[in-house]
């Protein structure tokens, strides 16, 4: 019966979607996106949307569907995957059942702690951009760009410095493998729960905390139900932009130069508002609870919580097997060089 209705729920989505641009005549690109207007990806869409409507002189517009509009963030991707919508901007977290290999993004303390040196690798790393390319490809997506939000933050409801501090610790987390086992390595009990649903399920203690950037945070108000910001420093939330195979080949070569270069064009502008939001947000926090604590732990402390990641790593290569373990070493030779 799930199945079924799933299927209907897409069925009716498609028709409602490619009806929609028959009303106009500009054609009409859909970028559906994880987050609430006024996010990051909110700021991202809209200067996409900007950029490709300016320079195509309004022979494209972009229509911009906010979330839950569309479907959770697993449906966003397969709505891009079948055509339905152009767009999709999710957090790799949330592609751990379509694009196992992409879980690499997951893997505690692997990449780079400082934000630029994080961006400069998102940007230009051959991992990424010729491997992991040809895995998503495979799942019929067009991988088009990758940035990070800023370093993840555990909202929490005590404070957390040692792994023994999370026994019996109830951590939100994304739907996806090598998250479950990551939090679990690091002594908590991982229990996945919807974004949308992250507020209440702390309000009512269904979970002891949660991890997200500071800007997400901010917008879903998850500071008015916890005590404590805590800075583990073990990974940054990466989001990757998406679209169809099938539809981004149909394009012609012009188009499809349109679309790389206004994504690579948007880089240095989403650096900038992501620095901005963490440290804005993070002020509006302070203003609204000026109890709540921060906490940034020492490197020993988070030594404590790195040197219990090595099962993760290995669960990653458990899952991807001879491909995850060929991506895994790239990585680590790339990071050497930075």
């Amino acid at each position: 019966m799930k199945a079924t209705q799933t299927t209907l729920h897409t069925l009716a989505l498609s028709t409602l979607l490619t009806l929609a641009p028959a009303l106009v005549q500009a054609e009409e690109w859909k970028f559906a996106i994880e987050e609430i207007p006024g996010s990051i990806m909110d700021a991202y869409a809209q200067e996409f949307k900007k950029r490709i409507e300016d320079q195509t002189q309004g022979d494209v517009s972009v229509r911009i569907y906010h979330l839950g509009s569309l479907g959770t963030p697993t449906e966003l991707v397969e709505l891009a995957a079948d055509g339905i919508i152009q767009f999709t901007n999710v957090s790799v977290g949330n592609l751990g059942t379509i694009v196992p290999e992409s879980q690499i993004f997951l893997l505690p303390y692997a990449f780079p702690s400082d934000s630029t040196a994080m961006a400069s690798f998102l940007d230009s790393s051959p991992l990424i951009h010729q491997e992991l390319a040809q895995d998503y490809r495979q799942r019929g997506l067009e991988p088009l760009g990758f940035y990070s939000q800023g370093p993840q933050v555990w909202t929490t409801n005590k404070p957390i410095r040692t792994p023994d501090d999370l026994d019996n610790f109830k951590m939100r987390v994304m739907v996806s493998p090598i998250l479950l086992k990551s939090y679990a390595d690091l002594g908590a009990s991982p229990t996945p729960v919807p974004f949308g649903e992250v507020y209440g399920a702390l309000q009512l203690k269904q979970v002891d905390g949660q991890v997200n950037p500071i800007p997400a945070i901010e917008e879903m108000k998850f500071y008015e139900v916890t005590d404590y910001l805590i800075w583990a420093g073990e990974q940054e939330l990466v989001t990757n932009v998406l679209a169809g195979s099938d539809w981004f080949e149909s394009l012609n070569s012009e188009r499809q130069q349109l679309v790389k270069q206004t994504m690579a064009g948007l880089q240095g502008y989403i650096q900038d508002v992501v620095t901005n939001y963490n440290q804005e947000k993070l002020e509006r926090i302070q203003q609204a609870k000026p109890g709540i604590e921060l906490i940034r732990l020492t490197e020993e402390e988070r030594a404590s919580f790195k040197s219990r990641t090595g099962q993760t790593h290995e669960a990653y290569t458990e899952i991807t097997g001879q491909r995850g373990q060929h991506l895994l070493e790239q990585l680590q030779a790339e990071l050497t060089t930075l």
